[in-house]
C-alpha cells in the first residue's frame, strides 16, 4: 500500500511539472497594466480585446473580437505581430491564449487581471453604448 502511494505521488508530482510548464509557454508573457501599458506602446504590437465590440475597452486598442470569433477568419493580423491580450478579468483572455497560438502566433501579452485590475491600477477604460 505505501508503494501504490508513493507511486501515485510521484505521478501528481510530475503531472504538475508537466502543466506547470506547459503553461509557461516561450511566446506568452502574463504582465502588469504598467507593463502592458508598455507593451501597447511598442511599434507594431496590436493590442486585441476579446470580449468583443459591445465590451468597454482600454483606450488605444486595435482590434476587439470575441474569443468565440477569433477562429471564424475575423481580420486578424499577421501572425508575425505581436499581440497584447485582455478581457474584463483574465478568465477569457486566458482561454484565448491557446487559441491564438494555434493560430500560430508566438509573441503575446496577456493582462493578468484584465480589465479590473487595470482600473485598480488608476487607469481608464472606454464605455460603449450597449456596456454603460
Amino acid at each position: 500500500m505505501r508503494r501504490l502511494s508513493v507511486i501515485v505521488l510521484t505521478a501528481i508530482a510530475l503531472l504538475s511539472v508537466a502543466c506547470g510548464e506547459k503553461k509557461q509557454h516561450a511566446g506568452h508573457r502574463l504582465v502588469s497594466p504598467a507593463e502592458f501599458a508598455k507593451e501597447m506602446s511598442e511599434p507594431g504590437t496590436v493590442t486585441l480585446n476579446v470580449l468583443g465590440i459591445d465590451a468597454p475597452r482600454i483606450p488605444g486598442t486595435d482590434l476587439e473580437i470575441a474569443l468565440e470569433r477569433l477562429t471564424s477568419g475575423h481580420s486578424m493580423p499577421p501572425n508575425s505581430a505581436a499581440l497584447a491580450v485582455y478581457c474584463w478579468s483574465g478568465r477569457t483572455s486566458a482561454a484565448a491564449i491557446p487559441v491564438l497560438e494555434k493560430l500560430g502566433y508566438t509573441n503575446i501579452v496577456e493582462l493578468d487581471g484584465g480589465m479590473q485590475a487595470w482600473q485598480a491600477d488608476g487607469r481608464k477604460l472606454i464605455q460603449t453604448a450597449s456596456s454603460g
